[in-house]
């Protein structure tokens, strides 16, 4: 026998009728549904007669499935198995008539539709197969002719609102007015930026949000065409993940078709938030050229400035502090520079709406209200930057500034201040300028090669890591040093016997001088590991 002629359309059919519907045309109208009763909700995209035994090598998820039973009537003991398989497979349901080539069907194969929400509908004697699938499959077609006019005019209402300037305010506004339900656009965070709706609905969504985060991406299913109280779709655009569109009916009516149009809505989302990236992108760049300008002492007189900054929200007429943060060795990778730039500019918004920040290409620059608590600001961004592990940040402030003229030198001593606590304290540190003692002193020499000769005058062989020794050796001489030349103290701390450390000494000695004796050598001694401790600043 051949096989079976597939009597639907040939193409995927994307949308269709839930079995409940299909119950509900003219020529099933005397149909009765025997179980699965909970299945009502699965959607049927095509039909197909069972004509052969083996009818599972056929069949389709989304299928209506009609037969007399003549292909089982010598083996009625298969039907048990029958509703198990098709299930499995994805079927809608299975329609049959009784009574020609089968008589009844067993209590198994009921039950197991009950059990599986899989229905099974009793087709009357007199109603031809040919005129169910001609209703059934004209329904379907028709279905999505309407599906499809709904979605073009959705995608023209959208495109419209793109090309307007609108931006994701507009886009929820004509998606709730579209489908009549609540919309929230949300980034990947789950903070909603912009939502649209009855205002009660709007809270019921944000609130379910704020709690649970987005509903998980709306699936396709059976239950589907009972519609749903929320659906949810990603906005992609260019490889990333910016958030979601997600919708709210306080009456269960969101539909497969209504996920589609939310779709359409998601790339036009996309489109949107890919454009206001771009305009920030070129904001960014003239603010943070006009910032590096201000620093360098490039950008004109202070009226200048001050006005110019006061076009960008900024107010550098008052007295300010500058504050520099750079990321840790390690860190420095082009990713998490953005998650910088992104976390302190979110910082400098709450704590001073009126403060400039930008992102150079290795640092983010921020100037602020010098009343300001800089540490507190530091550590807010460092709050919103912790989720870019291992990346870390290092932050130095200045002095404060009295106005534009001064920003130059204020800017060098925030970065000169962030690298000096990094070499003292380590990556995360924030150090003042003022607070950096000696340190200070020694960043204010421009000429490096001058520090680095004195370091060679004064420690002599100590100055290199030539050999392995050489660290060890100054250790010793700063422990020393720090303890006054206390040898009992020095030996405790470093663990070594006073003998041990008193050969040590001789040692230092015969390489550097009689230090012990000379307060000036010790000076020098001093100044130099503090020259070595700061080296690659």
């Amino acid at each position: 026998m051949e096989p079976p002629v597939r009597l639907a359309s040939t193409g995927t059919i994307i949308h269709g009728v839930s079995v409940e519907e299909v119950l509900g045309v003219s020529t099933l109208a005397e149909a009765r549904l025997i179980a699965g009763e909970s299945g009502l909700g699965r959607i049927v995209q095509r039909l197909n007669v069972m004509e052969v035994p083996d009818i599972l090598a056929w069949v389709k998820p989304h299928e209506l499935l009609l037969t007399t039973g003549y292909p089982l009537r010598n083996t009625p003991q298969s039907l048990g198995r029958l509703v198990a398989d098709l299930d499995e497979r994805g079927l809608a349901a299975l329609a049959i008539k009784l009574g020609r080539y089968v008589d009844e069907l067993p209590d198994e194969m009921v039950e197991q539709a009950d059990r599986l929400g899989f229905p099974l509908i009793l087709l009357p004697n007199d109603v031809g197969f040919d005129d169910i699938l001609n209703q059934v499959l004209t329904d379907i077609l028709n279905r999505q002719a309407a599906v499809l006019a709904r979605a073009e005019e959705a995608h023209r209402a959208l495109v419209q609102v793109v090309l307007a300037g609108g931006g994701l305010g507009e886009v929820a506004a004509e998606v709730a007015q579209l489908l009549d339900v609540s919309v929230a656009a949300v980034d990947g965070a789950g903070h909603v930026l912009a939502s649209a709706g009855p205002p009660d609905h709007v809270a019921v969504l944000r609130e379910s949000i704020s709690r649970e985060g987005p509903p998980a991406a709306a699936g396709r299913g059976p239950s589907a065409a009972r519609g749903r109280e929320f659906a949810s779709v990603p906005v992609l655009a260019g490889g990333h993940h910016h958030g979601r569109i997600v919708a709210y009916s306080a009456s269960g009516a969101i539909r497969d078709s209504d996920v589609g149009i939310l779709e359409r809505a998601a790339t036009v989302a996309a489109l949107v938030v890919t454009r206001q990236e771009a305009v920030n992108a070129v904001e960014s760049k003239y603010r943070a050229d006009f910032l590096r300008d201000v620093l360098t002492g490039r950008a004109g007189t202070a009226e200048r400035i001050t006005a110019r900054a006061r076009a960008f929200g900024w107010d550098l007429a008052r007295p300010v502090t500058v504050l520099v943060a750079e990321l840790d060795p390690d860190g420095d990778e082009r990713s998490a520079q953005d998650r910088l730039v992104a976390c302190w500019t979110a910082a400098i918004r709450r704590h001073d709406p009126r403060g400039a920040v930008a992102g150079f290409s290795h640092e983010v620059v921020a100037v602020v209200d010098a009343a300001i608590d800089a540490v507190r600001v530091a550590k807010d961004a460092a709050s919103g930057f912790a989720d870019v592990p291992p990346a870390t940040f290092s932050t130095g402030t200045s002095r404060p500034s009295p106005g534009a003229d001064t920003l130059p030198e204020a800017y060098s001593q925030a970065l000169k201040a962030a690298r000096v606590g990094r070499q003292l304290h380590g990556p995360g540190a924030v150090a003042h300028f003022d607070q950096l003692g000696v340190y200070r002193l020694l960043s204010l020499v421009n000429d490096t090669d001058e520090l680095h000769a004195f370091v060679r005058e004064t420690l002599g062989p100590l100055a290199s890591d030539d050999d392995a020794e050489n660290a060890d050796l100054r250790r010793t001489l700063q422990v020393l040093l720090e303890t006054n030349l206390n040898v009992a103290e020095t030996a405790r701390r470093l663990h070594f016997h006073y003998n041990t450390l008193r050969y040590r000494i001789g040692k230092l000695e015969r390489l550097l001088g009689n230090f012990t004796d000379d307060p000036h050598l010790r000076l020098n001694l001093t100044l130099a590991l503090h020259v070595l401790r700061m080296r690659g600043i």
